[in-house]
């Protein structure tokens, strides 16, 4: 197959070349047509693309920074050697193509057996931008050669130079060396220092990769390349070079209120996928977001808040993340990325895959109450060995007998263990994958420790069955996209299908009430609206979640350190993630809420321990469970 792909390659490449030395050929035959490079300063209308919330409200915006072209003549000279030996070291020497640049990259991409390096010349992408398209056609390179030569013929060098910095893309809507300059370090041309014009020169090669806006170290790295590239055209010291590679790649902060910056980074992604740069950067679209301004913002300071407090007392960087969706819909009202947007651009709400832990434990006895049992079912909780594995509870404690109830509000491992292999390991992953965890799975009794990575998103989507009657619905963030002119253009139509009969899921909730309800009593006792709740923490604290859930709102936190280290001993959930939850719902206690549970089903108060009715719930083993109606 290599061998294909490099005879199929090497035919593309003597195309190429021929084309070159045709076009040449061709040039006397157009020598008199004109080419005019002031048509690009006429910039086209611009209008910014506006971001919606759930109310209706602008909360942010996406707009093209205002060009500013710049002479020439006022352009710093190492500002030119740094395009220069990025893009086009033979620019001066050329007629507009090089043919042994065309020559070197076919060397380099047949070694490869690939397109790793390209030969446009800063000419060839000035007329890129006067007259055609980025599709890779061979007759499109043949009219962008010809062109070019066209190009070098009636205009000077340093014209063609100065359309090329005054145009060329620098990401985040960001065009021209001024702009570019202003954006990045809030100065003009002809004060950037030799490490900004080496930064700029290496960002066009891809601006997604290499804005430093979004990628600081990816831009730092090309910055040195392109300060290695001048040091070996002597355009710069050995001194210089040593001096300024040693410092980091720097910009102004950006706006610290901006709100939901990992969401709106998210948001940007998905429109320029789905419409393209220049209409979200230029032609006024109006995009509709699920997100509650009031929300994010006591989201984003209740997760800020309690990261601080964790820096400072367990002496690590903890991060994590925060998704809030409400139940029936799936519209995620709240996002939190990461604790700091302007050090790192990461999604871990979206991306962060960390293993599970406990908060996979919900599922399994999901599985035992649709195979027959109820949560008054007991086991014993004793010393367990398999295959040389020997699990223990996170207290290390074995307390016997206890109802499957208890087992859950407890998070107790040997009986949930117990449970995954009575129910079947298959049908847990089944189980798992319909609730649209991604896995992969490893089918071994230690997935009832959720041992199996899953990222916020998948959690809180997985999470929000029980609060939802058994149905999941995929988590979103965009409603609709519209044009200038109100016509939708993208309409979402998220994911929402049945996981479990409600009569399942609405007894695993109710249960999922225990636990939730003693952190009530003993932390937050003005929560009176009807929670439910599921904790997780992975060995040696690597991460820790919780997830907790109103009639309205489904919430997922996790925190942990980015390199999966240890948090240290005695360091839960409970610590870390829940006074987040509790601060971001303390407004929603305001308003008394209570699940809605299946008609099928009666509330028994039984002993946690023996599963035998009792009276009323007059001691703390007393506890109210669902139970079918001819139970």
């Amino acid at each position: 197959m290599k061998f294909v792909r490099i005879f199929f390659f090497s035919c593309f490449a003597l195309a190429l070349l021929s084309s070159s030395l045709l076009s040449g050929f061709l040039l006397y035959t157009l020598n008199h047509r004109c080419v005019d490079l002031s048509v690009l300063e006429h910039d086209r209308p611009s209008y910014p693309s506006v971001v919606l919330d759930d109310q209706g409200n602008e909360w942010a915006r996406f707009q093209r920074e205002k060009r500013k072209p710049v002479p020439f003549n006022s352009m710093p000279k190492h500002l030119i050697d740094a395009f220069i030996a990025a893009e086009d070291w033979a620019f001066f020497s050329h007629h507009g193509i090089s043919l042994k640049g065309i020559a070197r990259s076919i060397l380099v991409n047949l070694y490869h057996g690939r397109r790793v390096q390209g030969a446009s010349t800063i000419t060839q992408q000035v007329v890129r931008l006067l007259f055609f398209d980025a599709r890779k056609t061979i007759k499109r390179k043949v009219k962008e050669q010809l062109f070019s030569m066209l190009v070098e013929r009636q205009c000077t060098k340093e014209q063609i130079l100065q359309t090329y910095l005054n145009h060329v893309c620098f990401g985040a809507g960001v065009y021209g060396v001024g702009a570019a300059a202003k954006r990045f370090w809030g100065k003009s041309v002809n004060q950037l220092t030799i490490g900004q014009a080496a930064t700029l020169a290496g960002i066009v090669r891809s601006p997604r990769n290499y804005c430093p806006l979004n990628n600081p170290l990816s831009a730092q790295r090309r910055r040195n390349i392109v300060l290695n590239q001048m040091r070996k055209l002597e355009l710069i010291t050995p001194k210089q070079f040593i001096e300024i590679k040693a410092k980091p790649v720097s910009t102004i902060e950006r706006d610290k209120t901006q709100v939901a910056p990992h969401l709106l980074e998210y948001i940007r992604q998905f429109v320029e996928q789905k419409v393209g740069k220049d209409a979200l950067y230029c032609d006024g679209l109006i995009i509709k977001t699920t997100i509650n301004n009031d929300l994010q913002k006591e989201a984003t300071r209740a997760f800020e808040q309690q990261c601080k407090k964790l820096h400072k007392r367990l002496k690590l960087d903890v991060d994590g993340a925060l998704i809030s969706i409400t139940p029936k819909t799936g519209e995620i009202k709240a996002l939190v990325g990461g604790y700091n947007f302007n050090e790192s651009k990461f999604n871990r709400a979206f991306q962060a895959k960390r293993q599970l832990g406990s908060t996979i434990k919900p599922l399994i006895y999901s599985l035992a109450i649709q195979q027959g049992k109820t949560f008054a079912h007991t086991c014993i909780d004793e010393p367990f060995e398999l295959n040389g594995w020997e699990p223990r509870n996170y207290n290390k404690i074995f307390e016997g007998e206890m109802t499957l109830a208890r087992a859950l509000s407890m998070s107790n491992n040997i009986i949930t263990i117990k449970t995954l292999l009575d129910v079947g390991i298959k049908n847990l992953i089944k189980l798992a994958q319909k609730a649209h965890i991604q896995g992969p799975f490893d089918p071994y009794p230690s997935l009832a420790l959720g041992c199996v990575d899953c990222t916020p998103q998948e959690t809180v989507g997985m999470f929000n069955i029980f609060a939802n009657s058994g149905v999941y619905v995929q988590p979103h963030s965009i409603c609709w996209i519209k044009n200038r002119l109100g016509k939708k253009i993208y309409k979402n139509s998220p994911k929402k299908h049945r996981v479990l009969e409600s009569f399942i899921s609405d007894q695993v909730a109710q249960t999922l009430t225990i636990g939730v309800d003693r952190y009530k009593k003993r932390y937050i006792p003005w929560f009176k609206s009807q929670a439910i709740s599921k904790t997780g923490t992975t060995n040696d604290s690597r991460t820790c979640w919780f997830c907790g859930a109103t009639p309205s709102l489904t919430t997922t936190i996790y925190i942990g350190c980015d390199d999966n280290a240890s948090m240290g001993q005695h360091t839960y959930p409970i610590s870390t993630a829940f006074p987040i939850w509790s601060t971001l719902y303390k407004k929603q206690a305001k308003k008394i809420q209570r699940f809605i549970f299946s008609p099928h089903l009666r509330l028994k108060t039984i002993h946690s321990r023996t599963g035998k009715p009792v009276r009323r719930l007059n001691s703390p083993e007393h506890i109210s469970i669902l139970v079918p109606n001819d139970c």
